[in-house]
Parts: C-alpha cells; structure tokens; sequence
C-alpha cells in the first residue's frame, strides 16, 4: 500500500472542487486571461474570477475587499508587512530608533526577515521566549514593550507545535500603544475561525496551500481604518493598489477563493471529525511509554501531534517510517542535521529535540489510516527500542 499521508501541516492536496476551478482556468476555451487586461472581455472575465476570489477571502477573514493583497504566499507576505512597515518608518525618520517585538520560535519566513533587519536597518529585536508550554503570553508582550516598539509580529499558530496565541489579548495590550501587530496566520486558516476585526490585528499573512488551494498563491491582509502604511517589495506595474506588482494568476486565484469557500463552509465539521482523530493517534502511541508531548496538549489546533519518543534515535526514527508520511522539526543545514530550535525553545534535551515528530492529520485522514499509523509507529519505535 502507499504510504500514509501525516503532515497536512507542511501541504495539503489541493481539494477536487478546487482543480476543478483551477482546471477551468488554464485552456484556451477556458478563463485564461490576463486580468490586468482591460480592454477586452477575456480579461474582464479573468478579473472578475480574481475579484470573486478576493471576496470569498475576505468573508473568511471578515475583512474589507480591498484589505486583501495578494502574494505568493506566506513567505513573501511576511516579507511585504515586516520590511514594508520598517522602510516606510525608516523613510519618514531615518534617526528614529525601532524596535520589533516577536518570539524565538516564529517561522523562518519572519526569523530570517527580522534578521535581515536587524542586520541592514538597524532595527532592535526582542525574541520572546515560549513557557515549557510552547506559549507566548500576552504579559511578556506588556513587559518588553517600549516607547521606540513600532512592531509585534506572532504567529497565530506555531507550525510545529500547532499551540494557539492569544492574538487577541495581544492586540488589547496596543490599543493604547502606537505599535503594529503583524500575525503570521499560515497554520491557523482552515483550521480554527480567524476573524481580523475580532483578534484586532493590522496584518496577517495567508498561504493557499495550508488550506487544500494550491502552492504559490497567497496573501496579505492589510488594514485601511487606520491604513497601514507600506512600502512595496515587488516593483513594475502597480498591481494590487501599488502594494504588489507582478500579473496575477487567474487559476491560482480562483483555486484560492474556491479553498476559501470550503473553509467558510466546512471548518466545523472538520475540526470536530480532525480532532478526534488526532486524539485516536495520540492515545494509540501514548500506551508505547516515554512518549512526550510538546506543546500545549489544550491551547493548540485540532490537527496537530508534535511527541518525542525517549529511547530512540530521531535521524533513524524517522527513516524508518517509510510507511507513515510524518515530518522531523529538525533543520537540515549542508553539513549536519540540527534539533529542533522549536523544541529546544520548550526546553527538550538535544536527544528528545532529535526525536520529536510532527504528525498532523488533514480533512481526507481515515480512521483506517490513523489506526495503520498507529501499529507502524508501535512496530518501528519497539525494534528501535530493542537494539
């Protein structure tokens, strides 16, 4: 049999109705057209399949239309909010000293940007360090605020992890404070509500292929009441309101909005059927012993397993299970494999760091396939165990 599929968290298979759109968006008796192009009925018809997406989008989120940028995903829009909040301040006042506040455990898309900053803008980065937990909270948020703060930025949802933020509770702390608050929201859509006007946020960042659309495509919600402003990172048309230029992709688009949709429509249902059968994973391997848990076992998304297992070598571990598709948190560099600076963050030794595997379940998991997983990892984690 083929291997079992375990790591929505890292993609998910575009959903059959959202190919379908795509599909009818690629021919040429299809909507191909260029929706820039306005002088012809292609390219109206192609605007208006992206505009029809942009608004599926935008009632997920419950935002504005025109609050919706599109991007080539999470990556590029956590790029667009950070160094575009930070140019345009740096523009206004090339003396004014900012400071950024975000956390050790965000993605590498905003680590590796914050460092970027740090390194060429002379921007101050606080790095605010999870509880054994896996947790930010809003009172280290409170305390590293300073009057130079011009910028939090926090994941809604650790992508390891899959541990909760209280976004909200942060934004609270800055109704007061003149500091942005830019949410990293890649792992949270599709799989728990997300509503920009309830958590309070002025940016946050999407990424299509999280939620069965396809690879590529994403965006960036940037708030207009009060605007937020923005320096482009992307020049040579004036795409998307001067804030992204580049053509936009007519059946990514639609297959984005289609995802959407589905979101919109089904997210109930799947969190309730996603995490039982989570809760069937982890009480399957849970009787094996030396088995930990990292992260929040309740403050966390209903598709998400991130355990250690004592006793094993995690490199082996996880070669071993060609069976189960799952993912390591390690980072693989040129010459060596690091542990998990994720978990190493909760305090795990290297060893537990080493053997930690991600196993998150997705919206066509089976409960054949999760008990499947559950006698694979048993079989491979008791041999390993035995040498």
């Amino acid at each position: 049999m083929k291997a079992i599929y375990l790591d929505y968290a890292a993609t998910t298979p575009c959903a059959p109705e959202v190919a379908s759109v795509m599909a009818d968006c690629l021919t040429a008796d299809g909507n191909f057209a260029n929706p820039a192009s306005r002088s012809h009925r292609y390219g109206w018809r192609a605007e208006q399949a992206v505009e029809h997406a942009r608004g599926e989008l935008a009632s997920l989120l419950g935002a504005d239309t025109r609050e919706i940028v599109w991007t080539s995903g999470a990556t590029e829009s956590n790029n667009l909010a950070l160094k575009g909040v930070v140019e345009h301040l740096r523009h206004e006042d090339p003396t004014r000293r900012l400071h950024v506040i975000s956390s050790t455990i965000e993605h590498k898309a905003v680590l590796d940007t914050l460092a970027y900053l740090e390194r060429w803008h002379d921007v101050a980065v606080t790095y605010l360090s999870p509880d054994g937990d896996g947790l930010i909270q809003p009172a280290q948020v409170a305390e590293a605020l300073t009057e130079d703060t011009c910028l939090v930025s926090l994941m809604a949802v650790n992508n390891e992890l899959g541990t909760i933020t209280d976004v909200a509770a942060v934004a609270a702390l800055l109704v007061e404070h003149p500091a942005l608050l830019h949410v990293d929201a890649a792992q949270a859509i599709g799989k728990m509500p997300v509503n920009v006007q309830d958590w309070g946020v002025d940016m946050l960042s999407v990424s299509a292929h999280k939620f069965y659309g396809p690879k590529g495509i994403g965006a960036l919600y940037v708030r207009r009441d009060p605007q937020v402003p923005l320096v482009s990172q992307i020049h040579g048309g004036g795409h998307e309101r001067g804030m992204r230029s580049g053509t936009l992709a007519t059946h990514q688009l639609a297959g984005f909005g289609e995802a959407a949709r589905l979101v919109r429509e089904q997210l109930e249902e799947d969190e309730d059927r996603i995490g039982k059968l989570r809760d069937r994973l982890w009480k399957g391997i849970e009787s094996l012993g030396d088995v930990w848990v990292n992260g929040h076992i309740q403050q966390r998304v209903a598709n998400h397993l991130n355990v250690s297992f004592g006793g094993v070598d995690g490199e082996i571990l996880l070669a071993s299970l060609a069976k189960v598709a799952v993912s390591s948190g390690s980072a693989c560099t040129s010459a060596s494999v690091e542990p998990s600076y994720v978990l190493k963050a909760l305090g795990r030794s290297d060893v537990l760091a080493h053997a930690g595997l991600r196993m998150s379940v997705g919206r066509y998991t089976t409960e054949e396939e999760i008990d499947f997983a559950i006698a694979e990892i048993s079989r491979v984690v008791g041999l390993l165990r035995k040498q």
